[in-house]
């Protein structure tokens, strides 16, 4: 694993384990919370149902109770009180609340006085009425009323959906009369209630792990890219050293290059003119005194013309002068010519569009790019005719060299280990300036100059560098490379 991936990973790592730890914890603490929540609201709402269930009462009994003492003792008569009981039973009945709130009036015999509810229940006696579980409801609601008034927990059908359901009623005595005047609430109402505060409390709870998940999910991708931007940013900056080092090798290559140019020029050189001046003078010395020159002298002199010949030609191959003096076009077309006679190519160079003063190491790179090219043409692929353009389009400098020879397989030779050296050396010299190679073979790409018409098979090399990449350039100082 590479070091950047490992401090990407220490980093990430602790923070998604640290995040799963609260995120247990908070669910743990989302269960304990809820049981002792549910168990406080429970308890809290019960006790507030509970009193609300006595105010009831006390409020029924409250306005029953002046009715029930209304009448003097001398104006009690039967026909009297059963109306003021006529009127009181007809006074609760009307008092209801909520879908199944209702009050109910019982006599001490247990019989119904009263049920708004249920009437068809009015006059039967339910002294031996039992539940489920075998309980005598209404005698336990008459215990708790005698008892001065209490809560009981029963089971009674309830109005709303005609089912048996658990309830917790309340009863008071109202004691003129001796009557049971209770209410009651369904717990299955409680029961939802607490239900919905459960559902509302969970989906809190969820929340604020989404939320958890969230950040968890924003600090992975955020280090992440903060990692890929440092990823890149160093990738940049390694790729930028590389180019400049690129530029700072072949620059040196150059200047030694140039360096042994002046050598050879300057040294060598004239070495061979004295020497070939001195056998010159020899000859025309014994012509002079009526002597027949030794053949060996004109064979020397003939070695010495070839040698200077060679060492001229080398020296221009090592760093000619007119890439200096005239420029790149002049050069290359100066390069066309030498390669042209050399290797019995006819060669075609020109020059497209507005021409520029380009840096001297984009001049060198492209120059060194077509003479690798020219040298390939004349060793590899057979051809007869090359077309080598220097175009100077609006966005980019483009060299392009396109023969009509036999073409070769590029992938093959790019991924040989030795076959693609002169391919890798062109790639490596323009990317260090910016540029890029590109190389089609085995069919002619884009139209070729006048007279290669017959040119469908061969090899298109073309180096382009971008004109902002120019800008990136240094040019040295004037002279740096001559």
């Amino acid at each position: 694993m590479q070091l950047k991936a490992k401090i990407v990973l220490l980093a990430v790592l602790p923070l998604l384990l640290s995040l799963l730890a609260i995120g247990v914890s908070v669910l743990d603490q989302q269960r304990t919370l809820a049981r002792q929540t549910q168990t406080l609201v429970r308890e809290a709402y019960m006790k507030s149902r509970r009193i609300e269930l006595r105010n009831y009462v006390d409020l029924a009994v409250g306005n029953l109770q002046p009715l029930a003492t209304s009448l003097p003792p001398a104006q009690r008569t039967p026909e009297a009180e059963a109306e003021l009981k006529r009127r009181a039973l007809h006074l609760l009945e009307t008092l209801n609340y909520g879908h199944d709130g209702y009050f109910f009036v019982y006599d001490q015999q247990g019989t119904v006085l009263m049920h708004s509810r249920q009437p068809e229940l009015i006059g039967r006696n339910l002294w031996n009425l039992t539940d489920t579980q075998g309980r005598y409801t209404i005698r336990l609601l008459l215990a708790e009323a005698r008892a001065g008034g209490g809560y009981v927990d029963y089971l009674w059908r309830k109005p709303s959906s005609g089912q048996m359901a658990p309830k917790l009623g309340y009863v008071e005595l109202l004691p003129p009369w001796g009557w049971m005047v209770g209410t009651g609430l369904y717990l299955d109402d409680i029961q939802a209630t607490l239900t919905e505060l459960d559902t509302e409390m969970n989906n809190s709870i969820r929340t604020t792990l989404g939320w958890l998940m969230a950040l968890a999910a924003g600090g992975t991708v955020g280090i992440s890219i903060i990692g890929l931007m440092l990823n890149l940013r160093e990738h940049r900056q390694a790729d930028a050293k590389l180019r400049l080092m690129a530029r700072q090798v072949v620059r040196s290559q150059e200047e030694e290059r140039a360096h042994l140019a002046r050598e050879l020029h300057d040294g060598t050189s004239q070495t061979l003119v004295a020497g070939k001046l001195l056998i010159e003078s020899a000859v025309v010395e014994l012509e002079s005194r009526g002597q027949t020159p030794p053949g060996t002298l004109a064979q020397a002199l003939k070695r010495l013309n070839d040698a200077l010949h060679e060492v001229r030609h080398l020296s221009h191959s090592l760093r000619p002068t007119l890439l200096d003096t005239l420029g790149l076009p002049a050069a290359l077309a100066h390069l066309a010519s030498e390669f042209g006679q050399h290797a019995k190519l006819r060669i075609d160079a020109h020059t497209e569009g507005a021409e520029i003063e380009l840096p001297d190491e984009v001049k060198t790179v492209l120059f060194r790019v077509a003479q690798e090219a020219l040298t390939n043409v004349a060793k590899h692929a057979q051809a007869t005719e090359v077309d080598l353009s220097l175009a100077f389009e609006p966005g980019h400098i483009e060299l392009r060299i396109n023969d009509n020879g036999r073409g070769f397989n590029v992938d093959a030779v790019s991924a040989h280990p030795t076959a693609g050296i002169g391919l890798r050396n062109m790639r490596e010299r323009l990317a260090a300036i910016g540029g890029r190679l590109e190389v089609h073979a085995d069919q002619r790409v884009g139209p070729m100059q006048p007279g290669f018409e017959d040119a469908v098979h061969g090899t298109l090399v073309m180096a382009t560098v971008p004109r902002k990449a120019l800008r990136s350039i240094p040019s040295p100082p004037s002279g740096h490379l001559t």
